[in-house]
């Protein structure tokens, strides 16, 4: 059964992954764009789903495993990464590729710190929050 789940989540992350390249493809650079934004944005969803499941609302562990590998895993995609990283490089933009990949290992990294720190900050008691 988790693998019915897991093809399931991982059909809705990619199409959304493909959507919403779709979607930014419009700022038409050259740069990639779009597989740094949904790379971006996965190393955060998977970073906060995975704490904030740990620590704050338990799930089956179906669940965690459909939505981390299934969905996040399919909505982020490390070959078309690799991809488009040759591509800049067979093209002489090396700048770029260099940037490219600085901004996606390190961008990485800070927005799972992000989704870490988010999921895992002290909630405030309705009390606190009224004054």
């Amino acid at each position: 059964m988790l693998y019915i789940w897991v093809g399931i989540a991982g059909v809705a992350g990619a199409l959304l992954r493909y959507l919403l390249g779709m979607w930014i493809q419009g700022v038409g650079t050259g740069f990639p764009f779009p597989t740094l934004l949904i790379n971006l944005t996965g190393s955060f969803l998977l970073a906060f789903f995975y704490t904030w499941t740990a620590q704050r609302f338990p799930v089956h562990p179906y669940v965690r495993t459909a939505i981390g590998t299934g969905f996040v895993g399919s909505f982020t995609t490390f070959s078309t990464f690799s991809y488009e990283t040759l591509h800049l490089i067979q093209h002489g933009q090396i700048a770029s590729a260099a940037g490219y990949v600085i901004i996606s290992l390190l961008g990485g990294y800070v927005a799972a710190v992000l989704g870490i720190r988010l999921a895992a900050r002290p909630q405030e008691t309705k009390q606190e929050r009224q004054g």
